[in-house]
C-alpha cells in the first residue's frame, strides 16, 4: 500500500481508538497533509451531496437556489477558522502542536461525517416521515462523534489535561468569533477607504 493510501486509511483506525490514533498521527507520522486535505475535500463533497440530494422530507433547502461556492465556503471557512484559532491560542498556551499537526488532526476528526452522512443521503429516500427519527439520530451521531474527536485531537496534539482542553476549546470558539469580527471590521474599513478615494476621484474629474 502506498504511503498516501496508508495515511488515508489510518483515519478508520483513529476514529475508533482516538487516543492511540492521534498520538501515532503526530509522533509516528501515520497521517499526512495530502490525506488530511483529501478528507477535508470529501467532507465538502459530502455536505454538498447532502444539501442537493437528501430526500425532500429531510431537506429544507431550495435546491434550485443553492450556490455551490457558498456551500464550499460554509464548510471550509469554519474548518480553517478552527485550525487558525487553535494554533494562535495554543501557541501562547504552551501547546505542543504545530499548525500542520492541528490541520491533520482536525481533518481526520471529520471522518465520521463522511462515513455516516453519505449512506444517510441514500437512506433518506427509503424512510418515511414517521421513521425520520432514525435519520436525525444518525445525523446527530456523526456530528457528535466528530466533535468528540476534535476535542480529543486537541487534547492529544497539545498534551493538555482534560480540563485545560475544555478551556482551550472555549477559547478557540471565542477566537473564531474574534477573527470573524476583525475580518468584517477590516473589510468595512477597506470599503470605506475605497469609497472615500472614489468620491475624491469623481470630484477631481468633475472639476477638471
Amino acid at each position: 500500500m502506498s504511503p498516501y493510501l496508508s495515511a488515508l486509511s489510518y483515519s478508520l483506525h483513529l476514529i475508533f481508538r482516538p487516543f492511540d490514533g492521534f498520538w501515532d498521527l503526530k509522533k509516528e507520522k501515520r497521517g499526512s497533509v495530502a490525506a488530511a486535505s483529501t478528507i477535508t475535500l470529501l467532507v465538502v463533497v459530502t455536505f454538498i451531496v447532502g444539501q442537493q440530494y437528501t430526500a425532500f422530507l429531510f431537506n429544507f433547502n431550495n435546491v434550485k437556489e443553492l450556490n455551490i461556492y457558498l456551500e464550499i465556503a460554509s464548510v471550509l471557512l469554519p474548518f480553517l477558522l478552527f485550525c487558525t484559532a487553535n494554533w494562535c491560542l495554543t501557541s501562547l498556551a504552551d501547546g505542543e502542536g504545530t499548525f500542520k499537526d492541528i490541520f491533520i488532526a482536525a481533518a481526520y476528526s471529520l471522518t465520521p461525517i463522511i462515513l455516516i452522512n453519505v449512506p444517510l443521503v441514500i437512506l433518506s429516500h427509503v424512510l418515511n416521515f414517521e421513521e425520520g427519527a432514525f435519520y436525525y439520530f444518525f445525523l446527530s451521531i456523526s456530528l457528535l462523534w466528530s466533535a468528540a474527536l476534535l476535542f480529543f485531537g486537541t487534547m492529544v496534539t497539545h498534551q493538555y489535561s482534560l480540563k485545560r482542553t475544555a478551556l482551550t476549546i472555549v477559547g478557540i470558539l471565542i477566537g473564531m468569533g474574534l477573527i470573524v469580527f476583525i475580518a468584517l471590521l477590516f473589510t468595512s474599513v477597506i470599503q470605506q477607504i475605497i469609497g472615500f478615494f472614489y468620491i475624491i476621484y469623481k470630484e477631481i474629474r468633475f472639476r477638471v
